[in-house]
């Protein structure tokens, strides 16, 4: 017998993705003319992305306008050590905006 949850939480990541990912997609096209770059769970911001602080706000931004309050990513992010953002993972943010909802949903 399968988990539904499992099911959920797979089906809740791969729409969050497609909406991170879109988001990515079209700051670097709007920043960086940059349209075919390849964004997955385990594509890093940093190293990857090559993003700076002021895209992270940005994205914090289309966040905010896709999910209003829900998702905090500033929130998110303060409880990080330098290195950690510099790692951060947008499999990571996907977990961080599903869980969110998910407790806004409950609570």
């Amino acid at each position: 017998m399968t988990d539904p949850t499992a099911t959920s939480t797979a089906t809740d990541e791969d729409a969050v993705l497609a909406d991170i990912t879109g988001m990515l997609e079209r700051l670097l096209e709007d920043e960086y003319g940059l349209d075919d770059v390849e964004i997955g769970m385990t594509t890093t911001f940093n190293r990857d992305l090559e993003l700076e602080s002021i895209d992270l706000v940005t994205l914090a931004g289309l966040l905010e306008e896709k999910y209003g309050r829900r998702v905090n990513f500033a929130e998110f992010v303060a409880g990080m050590e330098f290195d950690e953002i510099i790692e951060l993972t947008v499999g990571r943010l996907v977990e961080y905006v599903v869980q969110s909802l998910k407790s806004a949903e409950a609570g």
